[in-house]
């Protein structure tokens, strides 16, 4: 993590709820927020990863964040994790639903489960751990959302509809919840990124050739890295974005 130049006074000691927070972009939204002073905790299902983030930061920042392992395709998870963030560090004021599981899959062979599956992990999560929060941002008078939607839906792409589907119900999402949730003092934005370099799309999806056409498509003429989103998230949590809602942010090196 690169070192943070800009501090937001008010995430200091804040309880912040990460959804994904255990690798890719969605750990360096852990460690971001944790770097702020932030009180965090993070739902993932990737134990060894989680585990190894917080051994990471355990002693490098003020509170060390919070690993709960949860299924955010079963609600019931998803509400009890919300309840021990709420329990741990006071109830949560900054939700941020990064979590998401990119599969590429053919259109065509696409069962109705597979469609249900990838909905139940991609944006169905986004609503309820926003509903499981809610109150206690209702109570304080004031909360941030931070829905992480995609630029993928913008472009066309055809080897993942259900997740491109998911990604663009996120931003009518976040704009029915800014309406619904604006008037208790709690602003719910977006950011879209675009394709971010995470250990797991190196892996998986990305070539050399693929990637010098995305960068040549940017206006910033290098790769996009998790680390890249953190800025962004953490201006859209604080009250430095006070009167910004309904959103979306594109974080893309200006793609063409």
């Amino acid at each position: 993590m690169p070192e943070q130049t800009t501090i937001f006074p008010d995430l200091k000691n804040a309880s912040v709820l990460i959804t994904g927070g255990g690798s890719g972009i969605g750990a360096a939204l852990t460690e971001g927020f944790a770097r702020q002073g932030s009180r965090v905790a993070f739902i993932d299902i990737a134990v060894e990863a989680s585990v190894a983030l917080v051994d990471r930061l355990t002693g490098e920042v003020d509170h060390p964040p919070l690993f709960i392992e949860a299924d955010l395709s079963d609600l019931h998870q998803v509400r009890n994790a919300c309840a021990r963030a709420d329990e741990a560090h006071g109830a949560v004021t900054v939700l941020v639903n990064n979590a998401a599981l990119d599969d590429r899959h053919e259109f065509l062979e696409m069962s109705g489960d597979y469609w249900d599956e990838n909905q139940a992990v991609n944006v169905r999560p986004v609503a309820f751990t926003a509903q499981a929060v809610a109150p206690g941002m209702i109570a304080a008078g004031s909360g941030a959302i931070v829905n992480f939607t995609s630029t993928s839906y913008m472009l066309n792409i055809g080897s993942m509809p259900a997740y491109t589907a998911a990604k663009a119900g996120i931003v009518g999402l976040t704009k029915g919840l800014a309406g619904r949730l604006g008037p208790h003092g709690i602003r719910v934005n977006a950011i879209a990124p675009g394709w971010v370099m995470t250990e797991r799309q190196k892996r998986l999806w990305v070539t050399e050739e693929s990637l010098a056409a995305m960068i040549d498509r940017q206006c910033i003429k290098r790769p996009i890295e998790p680390e890249d989103m953190v800025g962004p998230c953490l201006f859209l949590a604080s009250t430095a974005s006070a009167m910004i809602s309904a959103q979306v942010l594109i974080a893309d090196g200006g793609m063409m």
